[in-house]
């Protein structure tokens, strides 16, 4: 069992949930908590990168 991670079961035994020590492991759950995010957007519609450039252009937050 690594020190610092918990985990929450349920009546049954069964593993429903975990308690990070975010002291312990701040920048680990920072990575973890980014990819669900990333995995959330994946279907998500893009922009390319010339129509961000263009409307950050005219908005002028880009001097490019």
């Amino acid at each position: 069992m690594l020190e610092g991670i918990q985990f929450v079961t349920n009546t049954a035994g069964e593993k429903t949930a975990v308690l990070i020590n975010l002291k312990q492991y701040d920048e680990l759950w920072e990575d973890f908590y980014d990819g669900l995010v990333a995995r959330q957007r994946a279907d998500e519609p893009r922009e390319s990168l010339e129509l961000v450039r263009e409307a950050l252009k005219q908005q002028g937050k880009l001097n490019v």
